[in-house]
């Protein structure tokens, strides 16, 4: 897989975003929370993995702990070709699919569900908590 097609296929998902940070890092989000980041410059693909797949992958060559992440489970491909892509789709949706489990409920609402904002939790609150004039004559 190549950037551009890495690219198409995390903003595929649901509510997927896209995002430039740290210069030249593509990250790719759910609810405000990154599943994958690939790098423009140089390019490299971290994603979040299970514990097993974690200890399995950093096994393989050109794949490691992903730098500051690895500990909560990340890794970085040293080069984009280092799995096929049938095994990296793969492994990107399980990336997407345990971050967005994690995501606020409220970022990853999706259909007709209606979500609560803040400005009418405050707007409902400001007016219970202001005495009516009425009764103070």
């Amino acid at each position: 897989m190549n950037v551009e097609s890495i690219r198409q296929y995390c903003l595929a998902f649901p509510r997927a975003t896209e995002n430039l940070q740290w210069g030249d890092d593509l990250c790719f989000k759910i609810g405000g929370k990154i599943f994958t980041i690939v790098g423009l410059d140089n390019p490299r693909l971290c994603f979040k993995c299970t514990p097993e797949m974690f200890a399995e992958l950093i096994e393989r060559e050109d794949i490691r702990p992903a730098p500051y992440v690895g500990r909560y489970k990340w890794v970085m491909l040293d080069r984009l070709d280092a799995l096929g892509s049938a095994e990296l789709q793969e492994l990107i949706r399980q990336s997407y699919e345990m971050v967005a489990a994690k995501a606020p409920k409220s970022k990853r609402a999706t259909g007709n569900k209606k979500v609560k904002t803040k400005s009418k939790t405050k707007a409902k609150v400001k007016a219970k908590a202001s005495p009516s004039r009425r009764g103070k004559r």
